[in-house]
Order: structure tokens, then sequence, then C-alpha cells
């Protein structure tokens, strides 16, 4: 049985249930087109949202990088 685990990003108040649905369809479907029908029906998908506050690159949280863009 295939797991995939999606992370990203909380914006906005986040993702839909809708969207959500739509985005595990879409990645089960394609993950079977892949791996030629294998894992389509047993594919358990995890989606995670994290906070920007939460998320670092190069020691600094998301939210820092992008405010620091909006002052530039």
């Amino acid at each position: 049985m295939p797991v995939i685990n999606i992370k990203m990003t909380h914006e906005d108040g986040g993702a839909t249930k809708e969207q959500k649905e739509e985005l595990s369809k879409g990645i089960t479907e394609l993950f079977a087109k892949v791996f030629n029908g294998r894992g389509a029906s047993t594919a358990v998908v995890i989606i995670e949202e994290v906070s920007a506050d939460n998320y670092a690159i190069g020691g600094k949280t998301i939210t820092k990088i992008r405010s620091e863009k909006n002052c530039s």
C-alpha cells in the first residue's frame, strides 16, 4: 500500500476540502499511471498544511522571507 505524504504551507485559510480531494485524486491517478495501475485502490494520501512560521529555508521562516521580499 503506497503512502503519499504531501506537505504544503498553509496559505490564506488553507486548501479547501474540495481542493484536497482533487489533489488526492490527481496524485493517486498519477501514482497508478507511473506504476502501471499498482496502488490505485489502496493509496493513502496524507496532506499536511504547515504554518509559514514553522517552515524555514536557510534559517529564515517562510513568513520572514516573504516579508523581506515585499519590503524590497
